[in-house]
């Protein structure tokens, strides 16, 4: 049985063996790592009812205890929020919601347009300039940084271990990110109780030395995690989705005539091309029954919200961008209890950066054939290397 999130024309576009593989069964188990299978969930109803379900944990070190697995993953990497279950992960999440609250997403909108704007006054007419690095990148690592107080001078070295952690079939690149990326936040959390501040992590510092509600490993971890979560999603989001938007025509001219119409837009986008393409681990506690498959205890279970959101069954002509589609219930951003707290956020920026693109670049097209375009080859997340545009 082979294994097609393996096939290296996956990360191209996974579609295709999504589409096959939910046209024999929306749930079906394909073969992973050390020889041990995997289910994986390609149907929308079923991957909503996965999210929920209290029989898939998503406790990773309670799954490999005592195991060897050869890795040398840092703790506050592999023993994030991202792998806790409640009452662990109610404690965590409320220490930092409200930094993603409306609200408080609301208050940056003016800052993340500052910075949207400058980054677009780079790009001349006429002159070829890469999207990725030239916006999707810089954007949201600027902004997340911001908000932890991490200095200018460091956030190169921040994109450089994010990208690492996420380098599929390379271990040791991963494990070596993830030990940078947890130094440097401790280095910066001692710095920041030596010089306190309001900013985000301020709070959490003041969470942890003042009410004793978060341990030092968790408060490492949740910085890691703020600081990585923090732009993966939306540097994805605004480059697939301007790609979908290039790929169609007039749908930029649109979006000029029509800005009311950018924030519904991104719903549409989310869903036909989502930046995470499958979830992260979660493991049956317990057999379970699911669409129709069951699923021994002990198993590992991989939802794709990149496989749900083109199923036909929920999204007629799935394969299609359509700027008038209601596509709220797409799940690029999850579901339940374990939903992107930073979805405000990675909405507001990606939402303002359309925006404002189609405002200024109605007539933007890709500088080189789709074809030519190459694909980070995560299995987690779905992203370009880059992408060459002509203003």
């Amino acid at each position: 049985m082979s294994n097609p999130l393996q096939d290296p024309g996956f990360f191209r576009d996974p579609y295709p063996a999504f589409a096959a593989l939910r046209s024999v069964s929306p749930v079906q188990e394909v073969p992973g790592g050390g020889g041990r299978s995997s289910y994986l969930v390609t149907g929308y109803a079923e991957a909503r009812e996965a999210f929920t379900d209290p029989r898939l944990s998503k406790d990773t070190a309670a799954f490999f205890a005592g195991r060897d697995t050869g890795r040398n993953l840092h703790p506050a990497v592999s023993r994030s929020m991202l792998a806790t279950d409640p009452p662990q992960h109610t404690r965590l999440r409320s220490l930092v919601t409200k930094a993603f609250t409306p609200g408080a997403v609301a208050r940056l909108r003016p800052y993340i347009a500052a910075v949207t704007d400058e980054l677009l006054d780079a790009w001349v007419p006429g002159e070829s300039a890469d999207a990725i690095e030239g916006l999707a990148v810089p954007l949201p690592v600027t902004v997340i940084c911001q908000l932890l107080g991490v200095p200018d001078a460091d956030r190169a070295a921040v994109r450089t271990w994010s990208n690492e952690l996420f380098a599929a079939g390379q271990p040791d690149r991963i494990d070596s990110a993830s030990h940078a990326v947890a130094g440097y936040m401790a280095d910066l959390i001692a710095a920041k109780r030596r010089t306190p501040d309001d900013g985000l992590l301020g709070g959490l510092i003041r969470a942890r030395d003042g009410e004793d509600r978060l341990g030092e490993d968790e408060l490492v971890s949740l910085a890691v995690l703020l600081l990585v979560a923090g732009h993966e999603t939306t540097t994805n989001l605004i480059g697939n989705g301007l790609l979908a938007l290039l790929r169609t025509p007039d749908s930029l001219q649109r979006l000029h005539d029509e800005p009311g119409l950018v924030d519904t837009a991104v719903d549409e986008l989310l869903r036909l091309d989502p930046p995470v393409s499958t979830a992260t681990f979660r493991f049956t506690t317990e057999a379970v029954s699911l669409g129709g498959t069951e699923i021994p205890a002990g198993c590992p279970v991989l939802i794709a919200p990149g496989a749900a959101n083109r199923d036909p069954a929920r999204f007629p002509d799935p394969d299609r961008l359509d700027l008038d589609r209601d596509a709220r219930g797409q799940l690029a951003f999850g579901h339940g209890i374990h939903r992107c707290l930073g979805a405000p956020l990675a909405r507001a920026e990606g939402e303002i950066a359309l925006r404002r693109i189609a405002a200024r670049f109605p007539r933007l097209r890709l500088a080189v054939p789709g074809a030519e375009l190459r694909w980070r080859h995560t299995r987690l997340m779905r992203g370009l290397e880059s992408l060459p545009v002509l203003p």
